[in-house]
């Protein structure tokens, strides 16, 4: 076992760290961004739009992979137009990793983020406004951190979930190594070749990894019912 962990190549843990910081940024700020546009709309509108942002948490991976493909696809319109006109391809690229773990991790963050905010007393709002903050002071000094632990929680989670993204990953960016293969593309490639060792190497890692991120959120979440008395 010594000699496959010397021997182990490391890129797609690389990868997928990479990976999983990129699409955390992205859907943090998206998410953010969309829960507090939902929120304030009208519950009719918010039955559909949370739907159709929740969608891809729900969907299998490989049908969200086969949508995504489509759009990117350099046989298709906005795939053409994005080679052509900006040089950008996303099939079979990092950057198609990134799309596709962001896309299927977002969900996490602005459901959470969307939970956090409207858990926030309104009365802080109010106060901030009689004040004479703007709205988008409101929102980055008095809602933001007030939703902290939530915003903390979905971010992890986000991470995580980007961090094991296997089926649109694969869909979209392929299983290229050292450039697109990711940790869960590698077990899985391991095992169709009958390396139990190795594929039990790579779980053991991603399971570790894993538990410190599961870890690091009930210690973030749990700050805020320290005080709560317990029945």
């Amino acid at each position: 076992m010594a000699e496959i962990i010397r021997n182990l190549d490391w890129s797609p843990l690389y990868i997928s760290m990479k990976t999983g910081i990129a699409a955390t940024i992205f859907s943090f700020f998206l998410g953010i961004y969309a829960a507090r546009k939902v929120v304030k709309t009208t519950p009719g509108k918010k039955a559909v739009v949370d739907g159709i942002l929740t969608l891809p948490m729900v969907l299998p991976p490989t049908a969200a992979g086969f949508f995504l493909l489509l759009l990117f696809s350099r046989r298709r319109p906005f795939g053409i137009l994005l080679y052509e006109q900006f040089g950008i391809k996303v099939v079979q690229t990092w950057a198609g990793c990134i799309i596709a773990a962001t896309v299927i991790a977002f969900p996490l963050m602005y459901r959470n983020a969307r939970a956090a905010f409207e858990q926030i007393d309104v009365n802080l709002i109010h106060a901030a406004r009689t004040l004479g903050m703007p709205e988008y002071k409101i929102f980055w000094k008095v809602a933001v951190p007030s939703a902290g632990p939530g915003l903390v929680a979905g971010t992890i989670l986000t991470f995580a979930r980007a961090l094991g993204e296997y089926g649109a990953t694969s869909m979209l960016a392929g299983n290229i190594p050292g450039k697109t293969g990711t940790i869960s593309q590698r077990i899985a490639m391991v095992i169709q070749d009958g390396n139990y060792l190795t594929a039990g190497i790579w779980v053991v890692i991603i399971m570790l990894v894993a538990f410190v991120l599961i870890v690091l959120m009930n210690l973030v979440t749990g700050q805020n019912t320290k005080n709560i008395r317990r029945w």
